[in-house]
């Protein structure tokens, strides 16, 4: 059994990004689950994942307007590969108006 989730942190004011929406897609685009990330800007999926391609899509324009804070990123896409023998993936997004960056957290 392989789950996921992910943490953001909104690098440019030095905190949990809470409140942003996050939706997992299958490889073709079918969203999963959808999801909301908690105070700490985490959000984890009940969703079980098999070996393949998904996706992360994160609502970073609406999530940025509602601070009032000009972006260029109308959302930010990861498309990974899960190996389905690995019980966790942990993926996190470190985020600004204007760049970010993801890694594989523990």
């Amino acid at each position: 059994m392989t789950s996921c989730s992910t943490h953001v942190l909104d690098a440019a004011a030095g905190r949990p990004a809470a409140g942003l929406d996050v939706a997992l897609l299958a490889a073709d685009g079918t969203v999963l689950e959808r999801g909301r990330t908690d105070d700490d800007g985490r959000l984890r999926w009940d969703t079980t994942l098999t070996t393949g391609t998904y996706g992360l899509r994160f609502a970073t324009a609406a999530w940025f307007a509602a601070a009032g804070v000009a972006t260029v990123h109308a959302a930010v896409h990861l498309e990974v590969l899960v190996d389905g023998s690995q019980p966790h993936y942990h993926l996190a997004l470190l985020l600004s108006p204007f760049a970010y960056t993801t890694y594989r957290g523990s």
